[in-house]
């Protein structure tokens, strides 16, 4: 039994730099048959539409201001900002004085960090608690609505929950920016927990071993157990 074959061969012409033959013809198709088309920009505007920002910077922050509103930015960048960060400066100093009184012939524990009793303790929460909502106002925070979920009629609370509630805890905060830790020291003077580096900063490092700051090492393992223990 024979069998014919028969071969055929094909020549491709050689393809233009840009993409399209040497006779100038169409543009090579993508391989893939099924490629999405490109969405219009209307599609993408309703697609998005619930990301895009509608304030006073336009869309996406990237709108025109008016020119009285240019006029305010401009304002506050040249005169107010400058004075914000002098009273800001101030307050920190002030409370670095505070702290500095109170660590005056006290007892010091390990890694520096003194340990305060009686007036030496309140006095520092006390400034604390007072410097931190100043500061949170001279930073543009005039009024902060505190929302609280805790049960409302103590009454009705079991005697054993009353008693798990009352049992010290730990705050975690999302922490994109230090003002939660304004905040956190206006309501309630915690301990945080920083790393080590802080405690080395000039004003503040003498300020977070006042507060009893648990502080850590980022970079390494065996501190996060240390940081535990100390909570």
């Amino acid at each position: 039994m024979a069998v014919d074959t028969t071969t055929t061969t094909t020549t491709t012409a050689p393809l233009h730099p840009e993409g399209c033959e040497a006779g100038g013809g169409e543009a090579v198709r993508p391989l893939l048959s099924g490629a999405p088309a490109v969405e219009e920009d209307e599609d993408l505007d309703v697609r998005y539409a619930p990301y895009a920002r509608r304030d006073a910077y336009g869309p996406m922050g990237r709108g025109p201001l008016p020119a009285l509103q240019v006029a305010r930015l401009v304002f506050a960048a040249a005169v107010l900002l400058p004075l914000r960060l002098i009273a800001g400066v101030l307050l920190v100093i002030a409370y670095y004085l505070v702290c500095r009184v109170c660590t005056l012939f006290a007892d010091v524990g390990e890694e520096g960090r003194p340990r305060l009793h009686g007036w030496r303790r309140e006095a520092v929460l006390g400034a604390g608690r007072a410097l931190s909502r100043a500061m949170l106002f001279v930073f543009g925070f005039y009024w902060i609505r505190v929302s609280d979920r805790s049960i409302p009629n103590a009454e009705d609370v079991p005697e054993d929950q009353s008693e798990e509630l009352e049992r010290p805890g730990a705050i975690v905060s999302n922490h994109v920016s230090y003002v939660d830790v304004l905040y956190h020291m206006s309501a309630s003077s915690p301990s945080f927990v920083a790393k080590n580096s802080v405690s080395k900063l000039p004003l503040i490092g003498l300020i977070s071993k006042c507060l009893g700051c648990i502080f850590v090492q980022r970079e390494s393992k065996g501190s996060d157990s240390r940081g535990v223990s100390g909570m």
